[in-house]
């Protein structure tokens, strides 16, 4: 079994998902291909993995490939690839993509998975995973993609469009949806044996039902503690709460994503709605610079005092490798193309996150039937803009790129059409080699 992670300078990540893999009997035998094409990170990777892999047990192989010359080797063989790629990383291209909006008045929270910095990432990162899905079709052409980069559904829509490889998506938001949800509104004694509908797209997908072990419904209780909630001022989750309100649902990410992903929170011309819903505005590089600083001692600490074993996460993949090998069935929430009307309201080349069966012949999407009209429409205004960002990548033509920003709500409902060019052009030139050309 070889299992390859692109994008294994993520050191944090690469050791929850490879130590999840190390935990299962079925896969710690494996070789661990890593790849990265920042050498120092990468290296970090591999004496983090190699001392866990030693603690518990010393199964299994690690092997590293480092830079573009190597990954068609740490990709040949591979049974499973697991992406986390962040292309272009905080310095540049993160910064690029809040600071040159806010010349323009318009602000972001996280800004990567849909709006102006959303369309950016995905049209510097489409292009790699191309790459790597021409080189997988020539040395590993059976294997899995398991994506976890972001813009989720652009990166997973355009690989299951345009490319030949087998390939999900995978989010951690969708795992932790209900639970999250009953513990904000006191309702812990609900969690156990509780039963959830969630299905949508990433980001937003909708907790369409929720009932306890007996079968009771549990949104109208949810819904009569929400009030509450929403006048705490120190309440942070207000913006799934006025979903609620207002949609009727609460959906699978968090608020300061869902600020960003429609045209109603983030408004210069109502600056009280920040504080009123508890917005953070540039969260995402803040979390960038905490993160750095944060695995640097982290790094230092466990080089001193030595690695610990791993216990295995809620994130899908590992379980998603097992279930493959061993054809025994595993739900997940995917991501996947919306095929045969997965969702019947929903176009059928929309990426979308529906409950899937895991077995040894592969990801088997289940059917859902439609959405409350309202929250199609919800995920309308993002699917409009995923689907015009895939594309301008696959033709280059610059008047997609545009249309994806005036048809981005946030973007749009802050900037006129002139001025959303002018940013385009910015951002574009400010990425430099990052992007392909535009024409």
């Amino acid at each position: 079994m070889k299992i390859t992670f692109m994008g294994a300078g993520s050191t944090v990540f690469a050791r929850n998902v490879i130590g999840d893999c190390m935990c299962s009997e079925v896969l710690r035998d494996s070789t661990f291909a890593l790849y990265d094409i920042d050498g120092a990170r990468l290296k970090e990777s591999q004496t983090i993995l190699e001392a866990m892999r030693e603690t518990m047990g010393g199964y299994g192989k690690i092997e590293c490939y480092l830079g573009v010359e190597n990954r068609k080797e740490a990709l040949r063989g591979a049974n499973f690839v697991v992406n986390a790629i962040q292309v272009g990383g905080y310095d540049p291209c993160t910064i690029i993509d809040f600071e040159i909006p806010k010349k323009f008045g318009l602000r972001q929270t996280i800004a990567d998975t849909l709006g102006i910095g959303g369309i950016m990432r995905a049209l510097r990162t489409i292009p790699v995973m191309d790459d790597f899905a021409r080189d997988m079709a020539e040395v590993c052409p059976d294997a899995l993609f398991l994506n976890y980069t972001n813009p989720m559904a652009m990166l997973t829509g355009y690989m299951l469009h345009y490319t030949p490889i087998q390939t999900v998506g995978l989010c951690h938001s969708v795992q932790v949806c209900s639970e999250t949800l009953l513990k904000e509104v006191g309702m812990e004694d609900k969690l156990e044996g509780r039963k959830e509908l969630i299905a949508g797209i990433n980001h937003m997908g909708w907790l369409l039902e929720l009932k306890d072990k007996n079968g009771v419904d549990l949104y109208p209780e949810i819904k009569s503690r929400i009030g509450a909630k929403m006048e705490d001022p120190e309440f942070k989750d207000k913006v799934r709460f006025d979903y609620i309100r207002n949609f009727g649902y609460y959906c699978t990410e968090s608020s300061e994503h869902n600020a960003e992903y429609n045209g109603f929170y983030i408004k210069s011309k109502y600056p009280e709605l920040i504080d009123r819903y508890n917005i953070p505005l540039d969260e995402y590089p803040r979390r960038c610079v905490n993160q750095i600083d944060g695995w640097k001692k982290e790094y230092a600490e466990l080089m001193e005092k030595g690695v610990k074993e791993h216990t295995r996460s809620r994130e899908y993949a590992s379980h998603i490798m097992e279930a493959v090998v061993t054809d025994k069935a595993y739900q997940i929430g995917g991501n996947v193309l919306n095929t045969n009307h997965l969702i019947s309201n929903l176009p059928a080349e929309a990426c979308v996150e529906v409950p899937c069966l895991v077995n040894g012949s592969g990801i088997h999407p289940c059917a859902v039937g439609s959405l409350p009209v309202q929250c199609a429409a919800m995920n309308m205004t993002n699917i409009n803009v995923q689907l015009l960002t895939i594309e301008a990548a696959r033709t280059h033509k610059l008047e997609h790129v545009y249309q994806a920003a005036m048809l981005d709500p946030h973007t749009g409902s802050e900037l006129d059409i002139d001025t959303i060019k002018k940013m385009v052009d910015e951002l574009i030139a400010a990425h430099g080699t990052y992007l392909p050309k535009f024409h």
